[in-house]
């Protein structure tokens, strides 16, 4: 700072107020400041900042699970607050089998570091429990948002409604004649799927519909949609509703092999919206969650918590129906 001051022609204390922006400094010195900084290639070293200013800067992310496009596009929505409110992401992501085992000391040794950086708060993004558990003891030094389907205290948390997006998702191919409608389950071990199943039962429930869920999924994948596609009586149902878009695609190719095709032969909608989702054949009827807003809302939610000093209300993104021309009303099969 001094290098620059000489640079500028100013004190030390003026490039610090520069800086830090606390207190008064005019405009042409300001620009001389900038001038001298570009020309000295000056970067503030953070880590001495923070030992005399309240805040970092710095926010730490941690992601429990596999990178799929939920989790992708959460994190891009992260990233996009953190830049409009002048944030750096301090992210480590820890990674899940089916079994959802042995992530323990995994995510001590994160939390252990994100506090010794040190980062202003943590966001924790995870489709399993305990995890939240765990970021206990952190939440004596630091605040601590939970982005999670189920989370176990609502205060300080941000999710999606998967439930809802099973229960309408449902609802929407009940209302178009369906009455016979399965369920191709994501993995048991996943809030989301757990969510969406529930949401699936309860509209099939209402409607005094039989429920009936498809496969033993291990992941989220197109792999699982094909496979469940080879086990089902193609003559029990009319509608499917997919756990989410990539199990979808994977059904609607395999039940092409077996000569039964979407929206002729049965209608399905999946859960995501996922881009690609509108130039499947058919294209996808599904429901949208908003992944990046709801990345964009968790860390404007911490954001709040670091400056306030307070917890916030739970927060939750509903999904939306996108209605494209794999649903149609149920074909006359006596014919």
């Amino acid at each position: 700072m001094a290098d620059v001051g000489r640079a500028a022609g100013v004190s030390a204390q003026t490039v610090s107020r520069y800086f830090s922006g606390v207190g008064y400094v005019g405009g042409s010195t300001r620009e001389r400041i900038a001038a001298a900084v570009a020309e000295l290639g000056y970067r503030p070293n953070r880590a001495a900042g923070s030992l005399r200013a309240r805040h970092t800067g710095i926010i730490g992310v941690l992601t429990v699970g596999e990178l799929v496009h939920g989790s992708a596009q959460i994190l891009t929505g992260l990233s996009q607050a953190a830049r409009r409110l002048e944030q750096t992401l301090m992210i480590a992501q820890v990674e899940l089998g089916y079994e959802a085992e042995g992530w323990q000391g995994e995510v001590r040794r994160a939390v252990d570091h994100f506090l010794s950086a040190p980062v202003d708060g943590i966001v924790v993004s995870t489709s399993i429990s305990g995890v939240d558990e765990a970021l206990d003891a952190a939440r004596a030094h630091v605040p601590v948002v939970n982005l999670s389907e189920r989370p176990r205290v609502l205060d300080g948390s941000v999710g999606t409604h998967s439930f809802t997006a099973g229960y309408e998702g449902t609802g929407y191919l009940i209302g178009q004649g369906h009455t016979a409608v399965i369920h191709l389950a994501g993995p048991a071990t996943r809030h989301e799927a757990i969510e969406r199943e529930r949401g699936y039962r309860e509209a099939m429930r209402e409607f005094g519909l039989e429920a009936l869920v498809v496969g033993e999924a291990r992941d989220w994948s197109s792999a699982t949609g094909f496979a469940a596609a080879q086990q089902v009586d193609v003559d029990r149902f009319t509608g499917v509703f997919a756990s989410n878009d990539e199990i979808a695609l994977g059904f609607l190719s395999a039940m092409e092999r077996r000569g039964r095709k979407a929206p002729t032969d049965f209608s399905i909608v999946g859960v995501d919206d996922m881009p690609a989702a509108a130039y499947f054949s058919p294209p996808l009827t599904t429901m949208r969650l908003d992944f990046q807003g709801v990345g964009r809302t968790t860390l404007q939610t911490v954001y709040e918590m670091i400056r306030t000093g307070e917890s916030t209300a739970r927060r939750v993104i509903e999904p939306e129906l996108r209605i494209r021309e794999s649903v149609a009303a149920p074909r006359d099969r006596t014919r």
